[in-house]
């Protein structure tokens, strides 16, 4: 059975005009033209569609996807492949979720949550840090943020909520200043970076290389992302900019000396 351009674009919740883009670019052709200029589409090019848009769903930009696409000429192996993609994405949100129901958990001071399990939940969320930070920086990155942990140890709950709200505050301006368009490597960008700085200094010794990676950290790592999205769901990609780009304006970070800083922790 053909269905028309129009007929497509409601079935798959796409517009007319992004299917005749795909057909611009020759990424979806219709399976025939008729003599009036109708474009019609079978079956054919309703499964190249759906794959199309799950590969769109996963974050492939559209000439990554002409490639897959061309390359690969078994349609339930293609699909198959997807299907796992698919997985390890559901695993990806999945743990984003459990991290953001620790970190409303742990930073909300809902009287309801005991202070053991607040604790609790702290010390799993640390033990996931340290974990990451060995495994980036080494083990004496790791070793740094285990003595701020210890140096922290007489710290009561008041005390760790009143931290969070410090620096939800700090999200908040940052968040105020991404939505005005402020670049994370411009002068407004950098001086609030500046406090995100001083505020880790407070409980682990970064250097410039460790402050610069921070920066992928803060995106990968799904307990310290869910803290920033509970404010901003995209300020993480900016902080994560501007980190770097502190690192290297006003740290003196230069990538060549990444190895030898790694060697020395």
């Amino acid at each position: 059975m053909e269905r028309t351009v129009s007929e497509v674009a409601k079935l798959a919740g796409v517009s007319v005009r992004t299917l005749r883009h795909y057909d611009a670019i020759g990424l979806l052709a219709p399976g025939r033209v008729a003599a009036n200029g109708y474009r019609y589409y079978g079956r054919p090019e309703l499964f190249r569609l759906q794959r199309i848009l799950l590969l769109r769903e996963l974050g492939v930009p559209l000439p990554g996807i002409a490639r897959i696409l061309d390359e690969q000429d078994d349609e339930v192996a293609a699909l198959a492949g997807h299907r796992e993609q698919l997985l390890r994405e559901r695993e990806r949100l999945d743990t984003m979720l459990g991290a953001i129901d620790r970190t409303v958990a742990a930073l909300s001071g809902d009287a309801s949550v005991a202070d053991d399990e607040f604790f609790a939940g702290l010390s799993q969320a640390r033990s996931r840090l340290r974990d990451d930070l060995a495994e980036r920086y080494g083990e004496g990155a790791a070793e740094g943020f285990e003595k701020a942990v210890r140096d922290a140890e007489g710290w009561t709950r008041e005390d760790y909520e009143r931290m969070g709200d410090e620096g939800r505050r700090l999200l908040l301006r940052m968040a105020a200043a991404r939505d005005r368009g402020v670049l994370p490597d411009s002068a407004e960008g950098l001086e609030l970076i500046e406090q995100h700085y001083l505020g880790v200094l407070e409980v682990w010794p970064a250097t410039p290389t460790t402050y610069y990676g921070l920066g992928d950290l803060l995106v990968a790592n799904a307990d310290q992302r869910a803290i920033i999205e509970l404010v901003d769901r995209d300020l993480p990609e900016w902080l994560a900019a501007g980190v770097r780009a502190y690192a290297v304006k006003r740290l003196g970070y230069r990538r060549n000396q990444e190895e030898t800083v790694r060697r020395s922790v």
